[in-house]
């Protein structure tokens, strides 16, 4: 499955912040990079379902590291 985190909305700090709590995840792989005005994660785990499940998380924790830390970055 793959995110598109855009700048105006996250922060990249936060997504990775999100990504090295996610790491620990047993059999599920990230891929980052930044495509434009975005931040892109490609999450693969062992099913479908499973990198959907986990990929939703991410984005949601992504998303509230951002709101703590102020906003996107600037």
């Amino acid at each position: 499955m793959i995110l598109r985190f855009h700048r105006e909305v996250y922060a990249g700090t936060a997504i990775d912040a999100a990504l090295g709590r996610f790491a620990a995840l047993a059999s599920t792989r990230f891929d980052r990079s930044e495509d434009g005005d975005y931040f892109v994660v490609e999450v693969t785990a062992k099913t479908e379902a499973r990198s959907r499940r986990v990929a939703l998380e991410l984005g949601n924790f992504a998303l509230g590291l951002t709101i703590e830390q102020g906003g996107p970055d600037r």
